[in-house]
Order: structure tokens, then C-alpha cells, then sequence
């Protein structure tokens, strides 16, 4: 046997927030060394951070990051462990995404990032190059302080393993698991027993799902023992929420796992024996391949890190597989969004939340994303959190010294969630009722504001100014006079959030102040439409449900039902989706008002997105898809969709910083980068018109 303990970490890293970050390195090795290990492996850009964007560029970020590996590497608690840890390198002018892999006040060596993250939310070629495999390993020298903490002046910088007496280990990052070749196929082949990935994952629904997938399968087809570090939280860019899942597996068995969605560090360790490795690589296909794979260079470390044979303590027990157990993508919805509003008011020293809470299944959803954030930090309250204490009094505004504890979460929410009904005379008195009660069930400090006289201030001023009064349609007016009197309600609610969101503490007497931050309710699914009012509620300060579908929302509501013992939600599942901005005789349902369903939005996005179709592309697949619908209505439902999309695309360069949930969100900020203005997309919609005509020309439908 050659037993080895090895550790891995989830990090809270916060970008430039240097002291912090060290801190929490130098925290996660004290942990792992109380645990016995060998080996820590740190997330991706752990000293820096993940999310610097830009401020990699500057020689200041680069020096600093230099300064504050030199403190850690001669910091006292980092020795007798091997350490990796992440930070931007400059080499012969190139900047580069890069691990130190150190022991014992020793730099063994830089290892840069052969492939970058350039799709979905990331853009590390705008900082970074990727390491040439080409060039294996050049000289790197070090900065004034590593060689004072080192003793060194110039070290390995490349791709290389680390060679240790009794054993080897390589890294490799992110993105790199993610790719066809992936360096730990060629490591593996070199027979390199230990494999570590630092990563800046950020969660999407049943993204975990595809993570453990491909680590598992490459060690149970390769053999390894594979270490994985993610951050977790939000690293200064709220658009990616990390979560967390730090993993360690050998030979396709998970062996250690931290929580997908915590609200603090966390460190983990897992006793393997290498010889199992052995083992299961000793396949005659497998050395068949090995023998012809290119040699990984080595670079020697004269320690062992494993105990074997007689050196072997007979109290240390192999670590046994555990069970992953994967979240169904409601449980996902309540608690990925909701630490991400927990990590987010905590980073923004903000006091709370505002949220105008309709009655409507989009702001209830928030609202009960809320309460489960609220929830979570009630249970750490009562783990003994210190940090979560810590941040929920100043986040309360308790003085200094206090000793407050919330009871449950309803106490936690009374302090920290405000809601407001923003009725008008359009509004019923079920969304009243629905709001009334929902904040009740959940403890939200609760009122009602209606805005009626706010509305009337502006008609009357029009009035006043052009001599006629605006009329709804349905009262005989034009459609400019609808969409005009509907906007007018929908942009002072706006004005109205932010108004008590700046004055709700002062309202409560909180001798601390503050400011809340003012929650949007805007689904993915009308974002690509557009059905909403530019500079209405959706216009917020973040979102939580920004990119997730309005389908999944109504069936995390129903899990609310149940799981976060909600039984008020049951009326939101029965009540018709509708926007109460004309009169109450005039409404339409909102898919009515749009000409498309929720389940065809979804349709429609996850194909222009994910799949990547145009109008035609989308035609040919619907016509598949919708089998109870005609060619032409196929194509009228395509025309519309495209139309309203390209139309409305000036509105989502306005969009609130929302949760990233699904690969289909238009996010145009970082995501989804299209054109603002649309032509009418003739072509593509005169080829669909040709297939319509061919089609209902051969049923024999064909029209005039």
C-alpha cells in the first residue's frame, strides 16, 4: 500500500481583496494539515481572484499577486505540505493564468494554462495567452520578494509534473477537463498518479451534473487519483455565481465532497491508496497506448509524500466512496440564487432587499428565493457560523458588541426583506390578497403603496400640456395612448423602488442607516421577447430569476409548496399570468398579449442560443417539433418570435445584473453578444415561405 492524504478547498476569494484571500489560503492549508494531508490544491486564481478582468492587465495587479505569494510561501503553516496555488504571471512580456505549485518555502514550479475559457460568460483571452504545449519548460524569474522568501532567483515555469519520491502529480485547469484532448489524458498515459484542477466554475441548472460526469469517467477510464478545487460565491463579477463542489475521486469513485452551495470556506480531505492507481491501469490496452505517449517532463521534489509498507499507521482508514447526490434543478433554483443574494448583499455592504411584490409568480419567486436565502443563513446562524453572524448583525444594523440572534428565518427576513404591493386602479384584489398573504408566510416587512395619484400627476401634466386626456384602448384611445398610459404605471413603480429602498431604514428608525438593494423579477423567457417595459421593475438593482424560465419557475414554486413548507404558493400556481396595466374588462392573459407561449419561448431561446439556428434553422426544427400546428402557423409563431426579439434587443443593454442559470440567457453584457438593431430578416423569412407554400401545395391546403 502507499496510503497519501490529500486535500482539497472551496474559497470565498473575492478579487483584489488581498489580505482576505490570503487569509483564507493560509486557513484552508492549517485545516488540511490538521487533517493529515500531503497535498492542497486552492481555486483557480486564488490569490488574485478569478475575476479582476482588466486589472490583470495592470503591473500593479501582477506585482501585488507576486508580494502576496512571497507572505504565503514563507508563512510558517505552509510548511511540510505540498501547496497549489493560482495567480497571473508575466513571462517575457506574456501574461499567463498560472499555478505555484510550492513545499517547504521551495517554488517546484509555475505551471501556465494550455487552454482558456473564451465562451459563455468568460473572456480569459482578453488578459491571458495560453501556454504553447510546444514549449514544455523555460526559466522564470522571480521578483525580489519570492526570492527573499525562496531563496531562490530562478524556477521551472511550463507544464511539467512534479515528480516526488514515491509518487508523481500534474496540473492542469478549468477548462482544460472541458476539452476533447484534456492534459490529464496525456498525464495520465505517463502514468502520473495524482491529477489536480483548479477551477473557476460558475453554477448553471445541472451543471454539476456534467462536472462530476467528466471526472469521473476520466479516472475510471485512465485511472488517478483527481483533486478538484473550485471557488464558491461571488468573486467580484455577480454575473457568475461559483459553487463550490471541490471533489476528490480516484479510479471514477468519488472519495470527498464540499457542498454545491455553502456560505463559508470549506476543506476537505480523502486517504487513497497510489497502488489502487496501479492497479487499475494495468490493462494491455492501456499500455499499449502509454508506451507510445510522448514523455511529460519531470521536475524532481527529493520528499515522500505517502506512508507504505511499515511506515504505514494502522489508525488511518482509507477514506470509503460516497454517494453524490445531485440536486433537482428546483432545489438548484432555491438555493444557488439565494446564496448568490446572500454573497452579494454581504460584498455590496447593503442593508437588505427591496422587492415591488406583484402577486405574479415572477416576484413571488423571488420573494421565496429571498426567504430560502434567509433560511440557509439561519442554519449557519445555528452551525455556529462566526462569519454569517457576523455579516447578518452589520448587515441588520445591530451596534458593536451585540449579541443578537435570530430565532428562525421568518426574523431574519422581517430585518432584512421589505416587500410593497404597488396597486393601481387597474390591479385586483387577488394579486393584493396573494401579496398580503405570501408576505405574511414568509415575515417580509410588508406594505401596500398605490400609485394611482403618481399616475395622475403625469396624465394631468399631459393634459395640461397638449389639451386631451390619454385613453386606454379599450376606452377608445390609440394604441400609442395604451402602450403610453401602461408605461407610465410600470416606470413609477421603478421610481418608487428606489425611493424606499433609500429610505425604508430610516422609515424602521435603524440608527445604522443604509441603503437596500432593489430586487428585479424579470424571467428569461419575456426578456427574449421583450414584454417588459424598459426602465420599469425590471429595472433593479440585481435578479435572481434573470435567466431562469418561467416553466422552471412554476415548478420550483410547487416544490416551495412542499419543501420550504409554503402552502400560500399553492394560489400563485392556480392564478392566470396577467399584467394589470389597463382596465380589468380589457386584460389579456400575457401569453395572449404576446401571440406565444411560455413553453414556446422557451422553445425558441434554448434553439437561437444553445443550438445556434436562425429563423430558417428554427422553422426547419418547429415544423419537427410542433406537430399539432400547420406549416404556416409554424412560421407565423418563428416570424413572431424573431420579430419581437429584434425589436426589442435595445431593451437588454438595460438589463439588471441577474443570476446566470441558463446556457440560453441573453445577457448581452458578457454572454449573449448580438446586434442591437435588426433588419427585417427578409431572406431567411422568404426561404421559410417557400417551404410553407411546398408543403401545403403537397397537402393540398395551399391559400389565396
Amino acid at each position: 500500500m502507499r496510503l497519501i492524504t490529500v486535500s482539497t478547498c472551496s474559497l470565498q476569494q473575492w478579487s483584489l481583496a488581498w489580505e482576505e484571500n490570503r487569509r483564507r489560503i493560509v486557513n484552508a492549508v492549517s485545516t488540511a494539515k490538521e487533517q493529515g494531508s500531503s497535498l492542497l490544491v486552492t481555486p483557480e486564481l486564488s490569490v488574485s481572484g478569478y475575476s479582476c478582468e482588466d486589472h490583470f492587465l495592470e503591473p500593479e495587479t501582477q506585482d501585488i499577486a507576486l508580494e502576496v505569494l512571497a507572505t504565503i510561501i514563507a508563512d510558517d503553516v505552509c510548511e511540510d505540505i505540498l501547496i497549489d496555488v493560482g495567480l497571473p504571471i508575466l513571462h517575457h512580456g506574456v501574461l499567463f493564468n498560472a499555478r505555484c505549485l510550492f513545499k517547504d518555502h521551495k517554488i517546484l514550479l509555475f505551471r501556465c494554462k494550455q487552454d482558456l475559457a473564451n465562451d459563455d460568460l468568460f473572456r480569459e483571452t482578453r488578459w491571458f495567452a495560453p501556454w504553447d504545449r510546444s514549449r514544455q519548460n523555460e526559466k522564470y524569474v522571480l521578483s525580489k520578494e519570492l526570492r527573499a522568501a525562496t531563496g531562490q532567483d530562478r524556477v521551472p515555469i511550463g507544464a511539467s509534473c512534479i515528480e516526488a519520491d514515491d509518487c508523481s502529480l500534474a496540473a492542469e485547469s478549468c477548462e482544460e477537463l472541458f476539452t476533447p484532448k484534456s492534459p490529464h489524458i496525456s498525464m495520465g498515459l505517463n502514468g502520473i498518479e495524482i491529477l489536480t484542477n483548479s477551477s473557476g466554475s460558475h453554477h448553471s441548472l445541472r451543471k454539476l451534473d456534467t462536472r462530476i460526469e467528466l471526472i469521473v469517467n476520466a479516472t475510471k477510464k485512465n485511472g488517478g487519483v483527481y483533486i478538484y478545487s473550485n471557488q464558491i460565491g461571488i468573486d467580484g463579477q455577480p454575473r457568475m455565481m461559483f459553487d463550490g463542489s471541490s471533489m476528490i475521486v480516484i479510479n471514477g469513485e468519488v472519495k470527498a465532497l464540499t457542498s454545491q452551495f455553502s456560505l463559508s470556506d470549506e476543506t476537505v480531505s480523502a486517504v487513497v491508496d497510489l497502488d489502487e492507481v496501479t492497479s487499475h491501469r494495468s490493462g494491455s490496452a492501456r499500455r499499449m497506448q502509454a508506451i507510445k505517449e510522448p514523455l511529460y517532463p519531470g521536475i524532481p521534489l527529493n520528499a515522500s509524500l505517502t506512508s507504505k509498507g511499515e511506515d504505514i499507521d494502522p489508525s488511518i482508514k482509507l477514506s470509503p466512496s460516497i454517494e453524490v447526490i445531485y440536486l433537482a434543478p428546483e432545489a438548484e433554483i432555491a438555493l444557488g440564487p439565494a446564496a448568490w443574494l446572500w454573497s452579494y448583499l454581504v460584498k455590496s455592504r447593503q442593508s437588505g432587499f427591496f422587492l415591488p411584490l406583484s402577486g405574479g409568480i415572477d416576484s413571488a419567486s423571488t420573494a421565496v428565493i429571498v426567504y430560502s436565502m434567509c433560511r440557509m443563513v439561519a442554519q449557519n446562524v445555528k452551525d455556529g457560523n462566526e462569519d454569517v453572524i457576523k455579516d447578518l448583525r452589520r448587515t441588520c444594523g445591530e451596534a458593536d458588541g451585540s449579541n443578537w440572534l435570530p430565532e428562525d428565518p421568518k426574523e431574519i427576513c422581517n430585518r432584512l426583506f421589505h416587500t410593497c404591493y404597488m396597486g393601481s386602479e387597474n390591479s385586483s384584489k387577488e394579486t393584493r390578497d396573494r401579496s398580503q398573504k405570501l408576505a405574511e408566510s414568509i415575515g417580509s416587512f410588508h406594505f401596500n403603496a398605490d400609485i394611482d395619484l403618481i399616475v395622475a400627476g403625469f396624465t394631468t401634466l399631459f393634459r395640461k400640456l397638449w389639451g386631451f386626456d390619454l385613453r386606454y384602448k379599450v376606452n377608445g384611445g390609440k394604441d400609442a395612448e395604451n402602450i403610453a398610459l401602461q408605461n407610465i404605471q410600470a416606470r413609477s413603480r421603478m421610481v418608487l423602488s428606489y425611493l424606499f429602498a433609500q429610505t425604508l431604514t430610516l422609515v424602521r428608525k435603524r440608527s445604522s442607516g443604509g441603503t437596500l438593494l432593489v430586487l428585479g423579477s424579470a424571467n428569461v423567457d419575456e426578456t427574449l421577447r421583450g414584454y417588459y417595459t424598459k426602465y420599469d421593475c425590471s429595472s433593479a438593482d440585481v435578479n435572481p430569476i434573470a435567466s431562469i424560465s418561467k416553466l422552471d419557475l412554476r415548478r420550483f414554486i410547487k416544490w416551495a409548496i412542499t419543501n420550504l413548507e409554503l402552502p400560500v404558493l399553492t394560489n400563485f400556481l392556480s392564478a392566470t399570468p396577467v399584467a394589470e396595466l389597463v382596465p380589468l374588462a380589457a386584460e389579456m392573459t400575457d401569453e395572449q398579449d404576446m401571440g406565444l407561449s411560455y413553453e414556446e419561448l422557451s422553445i425558441f431561446g434554448r434553439l437561437r442560443r444553445i443550438e445556434r439556428l436562425g429563423p430558417f434553422g428554427m422553422f426547419q426544427k418547429c415544423l419537427v417539433l410542433f406537430q399539432d400546428m400547420t406549416p404556416r402557423q409554424v412560421f407565423e409563431k418563428v416570424r413572431r418570435f424573431n420579430h419581437y426579439y429584434g425589436i426589442n434587443r435595445h431593451k437588454t443593454e438595460t438589463l439588471t445584473i441577474g443570476y446566470h442559470a441558463e446556457a440560453y440567457s441573453p445577457d448581452s453584457n458578457r454572454h449573449d453578444l448580438r446586434p442591437i438593431l435588426y433588419p427585417t430578416l427578409t431572406w431567411a423569412y422568404n426561404k421559410c415561405w417557400n417551404v410553407v407554400e411546398r408543403l401545403e401545395k403537397a397537402a393540398g391546403t395551399e391559400k389565396p
